[in-house]
């Protein structure tokens, strides 16, 4: 079979798309992935053809931050949350047109295309014109659910996720009636994710359930369609391995804190508040940090 992977994003988001395409390889399929220009080099370390597409991560890994920072703290502050997304998107439409060409070049000819969350509806629109099957990968849940904010009602939960999603789609439909015009596609009525949802396709959760207590369940009536397969990762070999072992395998298990590629505002002050806090509860730290935050952060660490 010819695969195609697309997955604009960070490290944390093309390496599960990565693992995915290595496997298929060994499995003897031909795998093609679209990724971020930043992370072509990182993709065809594993062993992948790969193209670029989309802006330079590091023109929004900032904004990208305090979204989602602000989705998680202050998720019922739409009208903040709205002119944050309308930051990004400033930075990513300007690429909409790349990005059509690029995933419709890449579709081509392959049996199956696997598209991330980001320019997921390109992905589903590029899929309908070849008219092929789809699948999603998600690394957490992006579909409406009453799981994702546990201290709310679950009827809240799932209404305030379908505003945002139909928020999503009014921000960039015009982009998206744009690409379904140039594809001589009809006019979309409502939200992507609603259209993919209604073509059947496989969405894999690679996270774990247990994240999302209640989820797996919640999800049941879906049959099979949103499997929970855990994270997925090269699980690639560093310097530090046999030194971090020994360290965790002396002591009481410690609390992982990771960083990922999203900078952190004030590296120092998040390693003191870290520090302070499991100092005081007696708890050690395991401190794990990308560059350039690693470049101000130790790679691990215990708190005394």
């Amino acid at each position: 079979m010819k695969l195609a992977l697309a997955t604009w994003g960070s490290r944390g988001e093309v390496e599960p798309f990565a693992a995915v395409g290595r496997e298929l390889l060994h499995r003897g399929h031909e795998v093609r992935i679209a990724v971020a220009p930043d992370l072509v080099s990182f993709a065809e370390s594993a062993g992948l053809a790969a193209t670029g597409y989309g802006p330079e991560l590091q023109a929004i890994v900032n904004a990208y931050r305090d979204f989602w920072t602000r989705f998680f703290s202050e998720f019922w502050n739409v009208r903040d949350l709205i002119a944050l997304w309308r930051e990004i998107a400033e930075i990513l439409t300007a690429s909409r047109p790349e990005i059509g060409t690029t995933l419709r070049s890449l579709a081509h000819g392959a049996d199956v295309l696997i598209t991330g969350m980001n320019f997921e509806d390109s992905a589903a629109n590029v899929a309908e014109y070849h008219d092929m099957p789809l699948a999603t990968l998600h690394w957490f849940p992006m579909r409406p659910n009453g799981q994702l904010v546990p201290f709310l009602p679950g009827s809240l939960g799932r209404s305030t996720m379908r505003v945002l999603e139909w928020l999503s789609w009014l921000g960039t439909k015009k982009f998206e009636d744009a690409q379904r015009r140039e594809l001589g596609l009809p006019r979309a009525t409502t939200p992507w994710p609603r259209r993919i949802i209604k073509r059947g396709a496989l969405e894999i959760q690679a996270y774990d359930e247990a994240c999302f207590p209640g989820l797996a369940a919640e999800w049941a009536k879906w049959e099979g369609q949103r499997p929970f397969v855990g994270a997925l990762t090269l699980e690639l070999p560093t310097d530090a391995d046999d030194e971090v072992g020994s360290w965790i395998a002396a002591g009481t298990p410690p609390i992982f804190f990771g960083f990922g590629s999203i900078p952190v505002e004030s590296p120092s002050d998040t390693l003191n508040m870290i520090g302070a806090v499991c100092a005081q509860l007696g708890e050690r730290a395991l401190l794990c940090a990308d560059q350039p935050t690693s470049a101000r952060l130790p790679t691990w660490t215990t708190s005394k």
